[in-house]
């Protein structure tokens, strides 16, 4: 069973107010875990200072996570869409510009030469891409298994 994606973030409270009011997301719950074991986990050295915010969105559980101490954060460095691994999280929203316009007024950024008119690119204030799509694209998909 799925359980969460997590995001490192910068600065957790503007992180916390991207989401909720960008896109609706609820608070869940927070956590501050003790180093020792929070370094083993993520094979990172302490001292970490772990915050994890958890956040919801319909059945979609987004974990928050800031570092604390001072250089636990390794720097940004910008992803494309053909590297490996994570590359973005695709959203569902009523009206894409409206959506991409509220992402730039709360810290993010528009992409604009991704705009195909139905869909477009954004980053959160970390970087994170993120695709807008229409609420209708999801009725467009064949039913799930």
């Amino acid at each position: 069973m799925y359980n969460h994606t997590g995001l490192v973030v910068n600065d957790l409270e503007r992180s916390k107010r991207f989401y909720q009011e960008v896109f609706g997301f609820k608070s869940w719950y927070e956590i501050t875990p003790p180093d020792d074991p929070t370094a083993k986990l993520t094979c990172l050295a302490p001292p970490l200072r772990v915050t994890a915010s958890y956040l919801t969105l319909d059945h979609f559980v987004l974990e928050l996570m800031h570092y604390g101490a001072p250089g636990a954060t390794a720097p940004f460095r910008p992803r494309t869409m053909n590297e490996p691994g994570l590359t973005h999280l695709s959203i569902s929203v009523d009206d894409v510009r409206a959506t991409a316009e509220r992402v730039a007024e709360f810290g993010g950024q528009i992409i604009e030469e991704s705009d195909v008119g139905a869909a477009i690119l954004v980053r959160d204030p970390d970087g994170q891409l993120l695709e807008l799509l229409p609420l209708a694209y999801r009725g467009s998909l064949p039913p799930k298994p």
